[in-house]
């Protein structure tokens, strides 16, 4: 489509590209795990018994299922705050006199509408 896989197509959907560089920080946690739970079912240098291997996959899956399901959550509500709430420029929240995000957006929006009407408008003159 617009150069995106279709695997990332659905999440950039869900969250923008802010949100997911927020949420690399609990990414990489589960990438960790993951690649220690692929290990040890491939290479498992402590042999196979039942209690202790259900014990140690148990400790390695239950964290990996909570915290996607915490980084999934997290995301949502940073991606819900961030539509509904005022957004500031990063650190300038506490500033005062700071103007929010889409205050700025929507008067460079303006500046841009109104900046071609007064070219044509210049170049009539030139023309006259």
């Amino acid at each position: 489509m617009n150069g995106v896989p279709d695997c990332l197509d659905m999440a950039t959907k869900t969250f923008d590209k802010d949100t997911i560089l927020d949420l690399t920080v609990n990414m990489v946690p589960l990438a960790i795990i993951l690649f220690f739970v692929v290990a040890f079912t491939f290479v498992n240098p402590f042999g196979f018994e039942s209690l202790t291997s259900g014990l140690q996959y148990t400790l390695l899956i239950a964290p990996f299922v909570l915290l996607a399901a915490l980084t999934y959550l997290s995301g949502k509500a940073i991606a819900g705050s961030e539509k509904e709430g005022t957004v500031y420029a990063p650190g300038r929240a506490t500033v005062p006199g700071a103007k929010p995000l889409h205050e700025e957006e929507s008067e460079g929006a303006a500046e841009l509408e109104e900046s071609p009407a007064d070219d044509a408008v210049e170049a009539a003159d030139e023309t006259a």
